[in-house]
């Protein structure tokens, strides 16, 4: 009996704080600034808790209605429903409930930090789908193989200790060939739903831009955009550029792609062989400053060359717009890249992230999407909170410095460990390493919420 009690007593204390983070933030008027809104019966706040809840314990929603049909006021239908609405927009929502997080975690930070956005895709598997809406033939980089999904282009926002998602687009493809299923012919184009069906089956280098505008409308504090390689060209960092963001990429070492050096064009490989490489101990070979150009457009890009120090034959290409920081400080930025990389695999390993909605709806696998990285921003904030004790009041504000930043030395190691594995032109990183940095997070969330993800992984 006393472990039914303390479980019960675990429950609500978890549904407590659920509900105040949902108070915090305003999430129901965010829900209807997105279109989401009640026609008759229960709101639709209450039916988002559900579905957010629903990762924090061991049994589905079903079982729960099943065994305790007194404690879920609805029936499975009201959720499908909610689910399957094509007039709300997802997207949007990520991004406000993103931005109101920000406020609060951006006055703990220095004005000087840099602030950055970061983008990446990870594969979102329906391996064993036949039917689902926009279901496409997709690569594997782990498994070095084709399977079918969808991936998960992703946005977000890092400060160096906080990671919070902000928008997101899960990606069917561009060529028709490789689509096994098409956007149901029932959804108005015109409607939510239809807008991102749409989008779904454009290039990632044209959603990326989209997705980037919609940061900027939101005015959300950062200045640097961090990717790897599969986003850098000249013509990417020009657009971006335009847009009104400096860029920190990993460049491939191509020799199809070329940049504007000494007058002539050349690719970076080109470019290495022909300049002077640093001597001594030096953490980087070689820096120089070239111009990215794509037609009458171009903009002034520095090339940073890494060593790899266990193979002095091979090294890597960092690309800045940034002109005006030094090489450690380019070599330091990018290495908050990987907070996105322990994102994912929290998102997976813990939050359910593809896992607990076998929908073939387009519309409800977004919502799935959404909902579980609204739960990685709980979790985040409640990281930060735990661990930045500014967060309490004006009184620990004055009183305690300022979270550290990452440290130079640190994100050069981030960074080398991509010369472990390389697979046609992708870096991926060391699985040991991923799990060191997510046992770092859940080790820093509170027990609470510590031991419910551990129960429930």
């Amino acid at each position: 009996m006393n472990i039914v009690a303390q479980n019960h007593q675990s429950s609500e204390l978890l549904s407590s704080k659920i509900s105040h983070f949902l108070e915090e933030f305003q999430v129901g008027k965010i829900l209807k600034s997105c279109n989401a809104y009640k026609v008759r019966g229960f709101s639709v706040k209450d039916v988002f808790q559900v579905a957010f809840e629903n990762a924090f314990g061991s049994k589905s929603f079903f079982q729960k209605e099943k065994e305790a049909s007194a404690s879920i006021p609805f029936a499975k239908d009201t959720l499908y429903r909610f689910m399957n609405s094509c007039s709300i927009n997802w997207r949007k929502f990520t991004l406000h409930l993103g931005a109101k997080v920000i406020q609060k975690v951006a006055p703990l930070t220095d004005e000087n930090r840099r602030n950055v956005l970061i983008v990446d895709d990870s594969l979102f598997s329906r391996s064993r789908s036949k039917k689902v809406e926009l279901l496409a033939k997709v690569f594997d980089h782990v498994e070095h193989k084709y399977t079918k999904g969808f991936r998960m282009l992703t946005l977000g926002w890092s400060d160096g200790n906080s990671f919070l998602p902000l928008s997101h687009c899960l990606l069917s493809s561009a060529n028709r060939e490789n689509r096994l299923q098409e956007a149901s012919s029932d959804i108005d184009a015109r409607s939510n739903g239809g807008k991102q069906r749409k989008l779904a089956q454009s290039k990632a280098t044209s959603v990326v831009l989209t997705l980037l505008k919609e940061a900027k409308t939101a005015q959300i504090p950062a200045k640097h955009v961090l990717f790897d390689t599969w986003f850098c060209s000249p013509s990417s960092l020009i657009q971006i550029k335009e847009i009104g963001y400096d860029v920190i990429a990993m460049s491939k070492k191509s020799e199809k792609i070329h940049f504007r050096y000494n007058g002539r064009m050349q690719s970076a490989p080109a470019i290495f062989r022909s300049a002077t490489k640093r001597r001594g101990r030096s953490k980087f070979l070689l820096s120089v400053e070239v111009e990215a150009v794509k037609g009458s457009k171009s903009t002034p890009v520095k090339l940073v060359f890494v060593r790899n120090k266990n193979n002095r034959q091979e090294y890597l290409i960092l690309a800045s717009t940034d002109v005006s920081l030094s090489e450690e400080e380019i070599i330091q930025t990018y290495g908050k890249r990987w907070s996105i990389e322990v994102f994912f695999k929290m998102c997976k390993s813990f939050l359910k992230l593809g896992k607990e909605s076998r929908t073939m709806s387009y519309d409800a696998m977004t919502a799935h999407v959404s909902i579980v990285f609204a739960r990685y921003t709980m979790l985040s904030l409640e990281q930060r909170r735990n661990t930045d004790k500014r967060s309490i009041g004006d009184l620990f504000f004055a009183s305690y410095d300022e979270l550290q930043d990452l440290h130079y030395m640190e994100a050069l190691l981030l960074v080398l460990k991509t010369f472990v594995d390389q697979i046609k032109e992708r870096i991926l990183f060391m699985e040991k390493e991923l799990d060191k940095m997510l046992d770092s997070f859940l080790k820093n969330l509170p027990n609470l919420w510590h031991n419910c993800l551990k129960q429930c992984a």
